[in-house]
């Protein structure tokens, strides 16, 4: 959703930290857990504070993984989780850990990925998953740490509350959003049984009596030699990163996989009943569900219908307790994606807690490296990685302000960050990742949507978050409801459905295929001029069409 992070420097944030005393730190995030996530997370230490880190070895394969975890144990660090797809370990640890890890030979680099310390590594977690059979198996130190993030950001909240949050979708915005018991900012609005469904005729999509809107391509052929269209989507299987999937709602009973779902909320994978369902005690919990909706609701006549109804959604929750998407937890979500068979991995939100994360700063280097790692991992797996833009209105291909990094303090005002172009957001800015701009129903850009020539992949509906129901995006909310909001998240999540569609209609293209295949489309379809589809900077190859 629309979302920024506080900011300032490392040393400013160290200067704040003393100032309010480790302790009071400390406990400030135990009382944050205990309200919103009703369980201390965290194995507390006797008097100490943990920051947690991912080591990347030079070797970016299980043998690196090895490595970089001998040498995070040795430098007095607890590994509680190994990525070997990519050559990287979580550890907590305490004191100079970094330094002492990124002197050691085979150790290609290390960073913190938290500011706010924790008191101790995560406690274990019973019965979680694995990546694969015999890769990333939860290691017997290892345990469950509570991150991920969506909300409705701004200045700081009390002390001891977490700044900021990670969506793209429409966190920020008024219009469509007032206060309501799902998620205490957001209006649900009534069943709206398929009707005005204007972002599914942005894409091409045939209407027809009783709500029917399902994809003309879905109706050819093209789908399969003697196969039905249903029985073509419902081998694609597509993955949400996200707050979390009801699936229990209506539209998405069908559709969510629980064979492929799971919760990387602390960076490992917990694949337990429900674990990936989206936690109502933490504020934008909704946002996944309703990402889910557009992707891939059911077309019955009730409710929403997505652009690929009927395929197979893993729903993968990166949102935890405290309310960040930590590095961790997308390196997580992403190889599991990949690993489980993702087409496509949606991605609508940005990396905590930095909200661009720049290479000068060696922590932030060795995120976006890690994170550059699993995107690249996914890819090779024949998924699409696709990614919102974001609500800042900023063009990310010039100089910009951040000015609430990082957004995991717990306490001092919000500074301002000038970065360059060199400063990227993840996963949205890394090479390869599809980046989605977001429409109003008039198909201009929306004001709120980030844009940059070269920068920027397609453009889709994300709405406008004064528009109401005709105006923004109707989709699913937990417990059996529907909300309207607007967002490039919204927008991130049709380009999801649409490669569902691709990749039905060419079960056998991998990733660079299918994506060029939207770029074409949308191409094609294209008048020119400025302020129009044509233009890149704000709409890049175009505005997305359904492929057929």
């Amino acid at each position: 959703m629309a979302q920024a992070h506080p900011s300032g420097s490392g040393p400013a944030r160290r200067r704040r930290g003393r100032a309010q005393g480790p302790l009071r730190a400390l406990l400030a995030m135990l009382l944050t857990a205990l309200v919103v996530g009703g369980a201390v997370p965290y194995v507390a230490g006797p008097g100490r504070s943990y920051l947690s880190y991912l080591v990347l070895a030079e070797q970016a394969d299980a043998a690196g993984a090895a490595r970089a975890g001998a040498e995070a144990r040795a430098a007095g660090g607890q590994v509680v989780q190994e990525y070997p797809q990519i050559g990287v370990v979580l550890a907590y640890a305490t004191g100079g850990f970094a330094d002492k890890v990124r002197a050691r030979p085979g150790v290609a680099m290390v960073g913190a990925t938290r500011t706010a310390p924790v008191p101790g590594p995560p406690r274990p977690l019973d019965g979680a998953g694995d990546f694969r059979a015999g890769i990333g198996a939860d290691r017997a130190d290892g345990g469950r740490s509570t991150d991920g993030g969506a909300g409705n950001g701004g200045a700081a909240g009390p002390p001891g509350v977490l700044a900021g949050h990670g969506t793209d979708g429409a966190a920020d915005f008024g219009g469509s959003r007032t206060a309501d018991g799902a998620d205490d900012t957001t209006a649900t609005v009534a069943d709206p049984a398929e009707r005005d469904a204007w972002n599914l005729a942005m894409l091409g999509v045939a209407g027809g009596p009783g709500g029917d809107t399902s994809p003309t391509v879905l109706r050819t052929p093209s789908a399969g030699p003697g196969a039905p269209a249903a029985d073509a989507l419902r081998r694609v299987l597509v993955a949400v990163l996200d707050s979390g999937v009801d699936d229990t709602h209506p539209d998405l009973r069908a559709a969510v996989d629980p064979k492929s779902s799971a919760s990387c909320a602390d960076g490992r994978p917990d694949a337990r009943t429900g674990a990936w369902r989206p936690d109502l005690g933490v504020g934008e919990s909704g946002h996944g569900t309703h990402v889910a909706g557009i992707v891939g609701a059911a077309r019955d006549g009730h409710g929403v219908s997505g652009v690929a109804p009927g395929v197979r959604i893993a729903a993968v929750r990166l949102l935890g307790p405290l309310g960040q998407y930590y590095a961790e937890n997308i390196v997580c979500g992403m190889l599991w994606a990949a690993d489980h068979g993702a087409k496509a991995i949606n991605n609508s939100y940005f990396a905590d807690p930095w909200k661009y994360n720049c290479p000068q700063d060696r922590d932030q280097a060795a995120l976006t490296a890690a994170v550059d790692r699993a995107v690249g991992y996914a890819r090779r797996q024949g998924a699409v990685v696709v990614a919102s833009a974001g609500n800042d209105g900023q063009d990310l291909g010039a100089p910009r302000t951040d000015d609430r990094s990082p957004n995991d303090r717990t306490s001092g005002p919000a500074q301002s960050r000038y970065l360059g172009t060199e400063c990227v957001r993840l996963p949205g800015e890394l090479p390869g990742v599809v980046t989605v701009t977001a429409l109003n129903r008039d198909g201009h850009p929306s004001a709120y949507s980030n844009y940059g020539r070269g920068r920027v992949s397609l453009a889709a509906p994300g709405g406008d978050p004064d528009g109401g129901t005709q105006g923004a995006i109707v989709s699913d909310w937990p417990g059996g409801q529907y909300a309207a909001l607007a967002g490039t998240s919204m927008a991130a999540a049709h380009v999801t459905g649409a490669v569902a569609v691709a990749a039905a209609l060419h079960p056998d293209w991998g990733s660079d295929r299918l994506a060029e295949l939207l770029a074409t489309t949308a191409a094609a379809s294209c008048p020119p001029g400025p302020q129009a589809c044509g233009d890149r900077q704000y709409y890049g190859a175009g505005t997305l069409v359904l492929p057929h």
